[in-house]
């Protein structure tokens, strides 16, 4: 896991609002989530495991599950899972599926990469800040 320091940290949103911005540019939301926690992934890329970029999220008001949630951004993080070959859908959807379990849960961050995740959060800083200014 490699943490990336963001202007979004700390940052508060509507969750389904939220949403609505980072669908249209290859974020959904993590399988691994809860009535109090969750958070969007990227896949980076699957050539050897899976590269993610990892935005996670804090329910501040409401849950999860109810419709209007408003969520609080913690510190993105590139995530890299390598899973047991043979095992198909270990990723669907662009999501990490919450019950394959990986190989090597902590796989080491390819190194091509690191650039790539930065940049996504330099993107996520510049869509969600310029539209959330607070």
């Amino acid at each position: 896991m490699i943490e990336i320091p963001s202007s979004v940290e700390g940052k508060q949103f509507d969750l389904y609002k939220l949403e609505q911005m980072l669908k249209p540019i290859g974020y959904s939301i993590g399988g691994n989530w809860d009535y109090d926690h969750g958070a969007f992934d990227y896949k980076i890329n699957d050539e050897v495991g899976y590269q993610f970029l990892r935005l996670p999220f804090s329910a501040i008001d409401g849950q999860l599950d109810a419709h209007s949630c408003t969520i609080e951004l913690g510190r993105p993080f590139l995530l890299s899972h390598k899973y047991q070959i043979g095992l198909d859908d270990q990723v669907s959807a662009g999501t990490l599926n919450q019950f394959s379990e990986p190989v090597d849960k902590d796989a080491s961050f390819p190194e091509q990469y690191i650039e790539t995740g930065k940049i996504l959060v330099k993107e996520l800083e510049s869509i969600l800040i310029s539209d959330h200014p607070s």
